[in-house]
């Protein structure tokens, strides 16, 4: 893993298991090499990119060194100077410089699969090339290989303390993949510290403490694993899987990852974990939106079925309900057949417009997973990053609004109005997953409850705003169509 603060993008092929997403077909296995003691190891199907040399240089040697696999040495590409944490520079001068270059190096990767299945992306948002050059080249893999899946790996930038213009890199990016990516798997740097500190017990939290969490977590889902009950054979094609399963319409690509348990490895040999435990823990942390098994809201309940009059309470405790799009569970250990998963099929945790059949999925081996007797993993399409989204355009907003920073940009070709089709993109993301959240019995998440909407200074942000107050009466059909004719004008005038 890269550091998960940085501005960097790596690129891999995956193999794909069906042809036109339908038949199966095999893909050749990286081309081992011998090294100088005679063994021989994987070499993995990467392409890493970077502005500068020392992260590739580093990522490369640690690689190479554990002596279990190692990169291609050929397949890599850096310059001497970075992007000065500016998205524009990656997006708009790096990207279309080096663009062939790059594009090269994926091309020969992907040319040893006898059936491509698609790219997995890594890359990060504070900064300026893993923001702004990862979503150009995930825009040109998009263009070269239109049939293959594109799930982005991205890393949501501290809350505080990382750069200076991280929300308006965040905004560009999340908008720009928004048109060529197929998902985005979100890992938030601020919940995998928590994590580390919390869950871990590390003191001193660095770099390599938060990507080996992340590492835990992404191998919990792409390690082998059977997709289909009394499956012979183990998933040729996870990615392509995992889209199929959590991503049913293309407005709903943002999915979130949790994993239980997690604890330090010397604590293993004390602790004991039980199938009901686990997948009550898991329930627990999705509708309540929990981001660990530690501090879950327990009071936190799906709506009942024909419930109409809610006390205070239980509406507030309702407002906080994470409701789903689809969801994916995975299990790994001994007696993963006993687990009882009834509880996942509950209708009520998911949207009116999908059966729980069609809404949740369940993959599971034997296998243990490192070093725990047994592990779960929840991989769901839902609301849980609506408060960090919205919060993150406010911040974006108050800056662009007071103009603060903005000829940073311009002078490398992101004009004015490229921010305002990016907030446009992104509202209209906050108000589709608003919308399609709202489950069976109609109970409403008032986006304008939202203490940082309220909160925001200025007349310029209201304004913004303001067109939310308006599609409130209007129908969930009606909402999305009426967003573009509402939206830019406000904007306009107010940074006029």
């Amino acid at each position: 893993m890269r550091e998960a603060g940085c501005s960097k993008a790596r690129v891999g092929p995956k193999r794909r298991a069906r042809a036109g997403r339908g038949s199966r077909m095999r893909c050749r296995a990286p081309p081992p090499e011998r090294l100088s003691g005679g063994c021989r190891v994987p070499v993995a199907r990467a392409v890493l990119v970077d502005m500068e040399p020392k992260v590739i240089s580093q990522t490369l040697s640690i690689a190479a060194r554990s002596g279990y696999w190692k990169y291609d040495d050929r397949s890599h590409f850096c310059q001497k100077q970075g992007s000065g944490n500016n998205w524009a520079n990656g997006y708009s001068v790096h990207g279309p410089k080096h663009k062939d270059v790059i594009m090269n190096l994926v091309q020969k990767e992907a040319e040893k699969c006898d059936r491509l299945s698609g790219f997995f992306t890594i890359m990060s948002m504070a900064g300026g090339t893993g923001s702004g050059l990862g979503a150009f080249v995930t825009q040109c893999l998009r263009d070269a290989f239109p049939a293959s899946f594109i799930l982005n790996h991205v890393i949501w930038p501290y809350g505080t303390g990382e750069v200076i213009v991280q929300n308006y890199n965040s905004v560009l990016t999340l908008s720009h993949l928004y048109q060529s990516s197929d998902a985005l798997l979100v890992h938030e740097n601020d919940v995998i510290h928590k994590i580390c500190a919390q869950l871990m017990n590390i003191k001193q939290i660095s770099f390599r403490d938060v990507n080996q969490v992340i590492a835990h977590q992404l191998g919990s889902v792409f390690q082998p694993i059977y997709t289909a009950e009394g499956a012979l054979h183990y998933s040729r094609s996870p990615l392509g899987d995992l889209m199929e399963t959590l991503v049913p319409h293309p407005e709903f690509k943002m999915l979130g990852l949790r994993n239980i348990p997690q604890m330090p490895e010397n604590s293993l040999a004390y602790s004991t974990f039980s199938w009901p435990g686990l997948i009550k823990h898991l329930r627990q942390m999705l509708i309540a939106n929990a981001t660990m098994e530690e501090g879950i809201d327990w009071q936190v309940r799906p709506p009942r079925p024909g419930s109409s009059v809610l006390s205070k309470h239980s509406t507030s405790k309702l407002l906080h309900f994470n409701a789903s799009i689809a969801n994916l569970v995975i299990l790994r250990g001994k007696d993963m057949h006993s687990a009882d998963l009834g509880s996942f099929r509950d209708p009520a945790l998911y949207t009116s417009w999908l059966t729980p059949q069609d809404a949740f999925n369940l993959w599971k081996t034997p296998r243990a997973f490192n070093k725990y007797e047994k592990s779960a993993s929840l991989v769901s399409n839902s609301q849980f990053l609506l408060k960090p989204l919205d919060n993150l355009v406010g911040k974006a907003w108050n800056m662009f609004a007071s103009k603060a920073y903005i000829h940073q940009y311009t002078k490398f070709g992101i004009e004015e109005e490229d921010f305002l089709d990016s907030f446009t993109a992104l509202e209209q993301g906050i108000l589709t997953q608003e919308a399609g959240g709202k489950i069976a019995q109609e109970v409403k998440i008032n986006s304008t409850s939202n203490s940082s909407l309220q909160g925001t200074k200025g007349q310029e942000r209201r304004q913004y705003v303001s067109f939310r107050d308006r599609t409130e009466t209007l129908s969930a059909a009606n909402m999305l169509t009426s967003l573009f004719k509402m939206l830019k004008e406000p904007m306009k005038r107010a940074v006029s």
